[in-house]
């Protein structure tokens, strides 16, 4: 009983910070300053 207690808390704490880094990821991602594309590259 106290070792799947212990698995619980492990996952638990594991996707709690896969989703805190995916947040900042996000964040990074979205803060960037955009850049239009060159539409000659396409033609």
């Amino acid at each position: 009983m106290e070792r799947s207690k212990f698995i619980a808390i492990l996952t638990g704490a594991i996707s709690l910070l896969l989703g805190i880094a995916y947040l900042v990821m996000v964040q990074i991602l979205d803060n960037r300053e955009m850049i239009p594309a060159d539409l000659g590259l396409l033609w």
